[in-house]
């Protein structure tokens, strides 16, 4: 049996303890760019011709995945409450060059702005430069480190997550056991900072687990994620703990965890939605899913778009009138990275409390 059953509950405190002293953990520090876009305590650009009025486009990571989905669902609040036009745009497949395609056709359209959640940080760079280079606002999101950016936009401080997600792991395997780390790739700026965090976590605060593996990549694939778990299961029988990163992960994780009747002997906790974990987590396959509302996160990409549109500037304490992003707190270590307070964690004890 699991060692220890654990409670759900707001994520949002914890982090906000942990924003200030944990700020520099697990995240690289970004130089300056020549365009002189970071190394400023605040972020502005010069207002776009449009004044705000003209088009906005989302591009994710991959459309057909539940959490765009819910991204989605913000950005057509947001044109709808702001009388805007705004969209989102992805590939078919999580791949940087499918995103690449994307915003040089959008360039070529002249929105107002782009937000960029990016599967490659450093494959984003030059194309991003060129849409600023085209008087384009572009707002990154889980895009921490790009440079390349007017605003990065984070839920939350990314190794106070990675470290939030450590905790309830090691309480649920009772301190003890191995673990391995599921990313989406290891490209992806925000995973590899959650896992790192984590990973520091365990190290201080769990000595007698152990990582096994290096971060596997799933490409944002369930089935991929499914695969790899069985794997892991088989080579490592007495496995006592999954994390995922990917929306994506902890389902494929759940799924062969439930298949090899280890559900009770083995804690999956990562990030999710209760859309698609739900079911795991009844079961009892997933223990604990970790997120912050995809929906909002659209609506913060678009309303720094426009702010900055307006002439506006982002800085410490900034409200974006977003849930969750109400005071907006400057990232220790870059120069253009701004994260709110929007972490949630749920269980079985609250997950009736989100419908999405």
């Amino acid at each position: 049996m699991k060692h220890k059953k654990i409670s759900g509950g707001l994520l949002a405190s914890a982090l906000a303890v942990t924003l200030m002293g944990c700020s520099s953990t697990a995240t690289p520090e970004a130089s300056p760019d020549a365009t002189g876009a970071t190394g400023t305590t605040s972020a502005t650009s010069a207002p776009n011709a449009a004044g705000g009025t003209g088009s906005y486009v989302v591009v994710v990571k991959a459309t057909g995945i539940g959490w765009f989905d819910r991204m989605e669902v913000g950005v057509k609040e947001w044109a709808a409450d702001n009388g805007l036009d705004a969209r989102e745009e992805g590939p078919a497949e999580a791949t940087n060059e499918g995103q690449v395609s994307i915003v040089q056709n959008l360039i070529a359209q002249k929105p107002v702005a782009i937000g960029i959640v990016p599967n490659d940080l450093a494959g984003m760079e030059a194309v991003a430069q060129q849409a600023r280079d085209a008087g384009i606002i572009v707002v990154g999101h889980e895009a921490a480190g790009m440079k390349n950016l007017d605003v990065d936009i984070e839920g939350f401080e990314n190794g106070a997550y990675g470290a939030q997600i450590m905790e309830n792991l090691g309480e649920c395997t009772g301190g003890t056991g191995k673990y391995v780390q599921f990313v989406g790739a290891l490209t992806t700026g925000s995973h590899m900072a959650w896992v790192g965090g984590a990973l520091d976590k365990q190290l201080a605060d769990f000595p007698d687990m152990t990582l096994v593996e290096d971060p596997i990549e799933t490409q944002e694939s369930e089935e991929t994620a499914y695969n790899k778990a069985k794997e892991i299961l088989a080579k490592y029988p007495d496995i006592a703990a999954f994390e995922g990163s990917a929306g994506t992960d902890v389902v494929g994780i759940a799924r062969a965890v439930e298949e090899a009747g280890k559900a009770d002997s083995t804690c999956v906790m990562g990030t999710s939605i209760p859309s698609v974990a739900g079911s795991y987590l009844e079961s009892g396959a997933i223990d604990k899913i970790f997120f912050w509302d995809p929906a909002l996160a659209g609506k913060a990409q678009l309303a720094i778009g426009k702010m900055i549109a307006e002439g506006g500037t982002i800085e410490e304490g900034t409200d974006l009138g977003i849930p969750g992003y109400e005071s907006l707190v400057k990232l220790e270590g870059f120069d253009n990275v701004f994260a709110g307070n929007a972490g949630v964690a749920v269980d079985m004890t609250n997950v009736g409390d989100y419908n999405f």
